[in-house]
């Protein structure tokens, strides 16, 4: 599958522009607040950036150049975050429970994902258990039909639990596969959500094989620390196994992956960079920490 991330623009190259010129020659206490305020702005959260500018302060006199302390950024911010692979076993049953609220990308990252594992030689089926939104069932049935994906959907506001229930069923019944399960995602801090998917996470347990379902939460890379917030409250309520990252593109900051990783141990499955199927890569640390602080070219 191809890693390669698209060119960042807007942020990255902000905070880089921020090591240029010699007023920043001297590594002073200014020069490094500074250095924090930027990494707030690019949705670091205070904590964390305060930490990484603690971490790296203390190696000051070592630094030659502001690249040097750039290098050093990156050092740190690459132990916060890890990628993550869910291997797919033939003749297994497993089960993607895809969480996150609405507008974060749900739809066009299952689309994305069936149609990658699909190219892969697999058969996934998507569970349109989003039965909240008519929209949502119609937008994976388009997205089956241009995939050749089979969608297995019930009428607007039946049980999502029941929807997933016949997905793993059909896909049991053939022998195995990999099951899409799409899930309602308004008032993502409301219980009576938080208990439908807690419900419907004890159904995909129960039919899934032995370690083969995952719960994994997209978050929108241009909406900044909210993200964090969110990954907080799904990860309280279920137990979050993996993110998918959307709309990583030319106006997203996306450093709210660092936090989440550092606090909430949650590791990084995607990263979804536009709407065409194929816009979609593992995670890549390295990559991830160079598009962040400008470092990619």
């Amino acid at each position: 599958m191809d890693t390669t991330l698209p060119r960042k623009r807007s942020f990255a190259e902000k905070f880089k522009s921020f090591f240029s010129g010699s007023k920043k020659a001297a590594f002073n206490g200014e020069f490094f607040d500074d250095c924090c305020d930027a990494l707030i702005e690019g949705d670091i959260g205070p904590k964390t950036a305060l930490g990484l500018i603690e971490a790296v302060q203390k190696n000051a006199g070592r630094f030659q150049s502001e690249q040097d302390v750039l290098l050093a950024l990156k050092s740190l911010l690459v132990t916060l975050v890890r990628p993550v692979d869910f291997v797919v076993e033939p003749g297994k049953t497993t089960v993607f429970l895809v969480l996150g609220v609405n507008g974060a990308g749900k739809t066009t990252t299952i689309a994305k994902l069936a149609g990658k594992y699909r190219a892969a030689g697999l058969d996934p089926v998507i569970a349109a258990s989003d039965t909240f939104r008519a929209a949502a069932i119609d937008q994976l049935k388009i997205h089956g039909e241009r995939l050749g994906v089979r969608v297995v959907a019930h009428q607007n506001g039946a049980d999502p639990g029941a929807v997933i229930f016949d997905a793993a069923a059909a896909v049991a019944a053939r022998g195995g596969g990999l099951v899409l399960a799409d899930t309602a995602g308004r008032l993502h801090n409301k219980e009576n959500l938080l208990r439908e998917l807690q419900k419907i996470d004890r159904i995909c347990a129960s039919k899934a094989d032995e370690g083969r379902y995952k719960k994994i939460l997209v978050i929108d890379a241009t909406t900044g620390q909210n993200a964090f917030r969110q990954a907080e409250t799904f990860h309280q309520a279920l137990g979050v196994d993996g993110l998918v990252l959307t709309k990583w593109d030319s106006t997203s900051k996306g450093g709210a992956l660092f936090p989440i990783g550092k606090e909430l141990g949650i590791p990084v499955f995607r990263v979804c960079f536009g709407e065409g199927y194929d816009d979609i890569a593992p995670f890549d640390p390295e990559a991830y920490a160079d598009e962040f602080l400008g470092l990619s070219g």
